[in-house]
């Protein structure tokens, strides 16, 4: 081999880590800026996924999707989420409205946690599906705790919240999806 393709060798070997550095940040930086609570959801649209599921208070009682009655709203939720404290409060101030029916999905959690959590807190929900492998979180497209969902009366999921459920955001984001249906259903007449 000629010493001048032996230079042109030891040149591309020391700009390679310097071109890796480079599409590292470009990949990072197109992520930055993006909001974190607008991530895609393919089941927009929709119906449940099939599931049966042992309610969390009753090992022995099942849940599938056809006990799910929209328009409503499924709220993922697990004692290990500090997120979930900070937003219960809210969901209880939901609940106590009965502007809103809520079931509860807890996701990768020991039942015994989970329902020490609901114990402490109170109970917002319907009904409480336990998910303890997440295996309809996974069908859901579930990334962690909290995210809600709104369903529709078709039992179709018409939007995704990842985050937190405040106030606003039941007001301004997840209300308008829940009823927008039955509006267009009533202006249609």
């Amino acid at each position: 081999m000629s010493s001048l393709s032996k230079k042109s060798n030891s040149k591309i070997l020391y700009l390679l880590p310097l071109f890796l550095f480079i599409v590292m940040v470009a990949v990072l930086a197109s992520g930055l800026g993006k909001d974190p609570t607008k991530l895609d959801s393919q089941m927009i649209g929709k119906s449940l996924p099939i599931f049966q599921k042992t309610l969390l208070f009753d090992k022995t009682k099942l849940i599938s999707e056809k006990d799910i009655k929209g328009p409503a709203l499924i709220n993922v939720f697990a004692s290990w989420c500090p997120s979930c404290y900070h937003e219960h409060p809210h969901l209880m101030k939901l609940a106590e409205s009965k502007s809103v029916k809520i079931y509860g999905l807890n996701y990768k959690d020991k039942r015994d946690k989970g329902l020490k959590f609901i114990r402490d807190l109170g109970n917002p929900y319907d009904k409480i599906v336990f998910d303890d492998n997440g295996r309809l979180g996974i069908d859901l497209g579930v990334y962690g705790a909290p995210e809600t969902f709104v369903v529709n009366t078709a039992n179709q999921v018409v939007y995704r919240h990842v985050g937190i459920v405040t106030q606003q955001v039941w007001l301004e984001l997840l209300k308008p999806k829940m009823f927008a249906e039955q509006k267009a259903g009533k202006a249609a007449r």
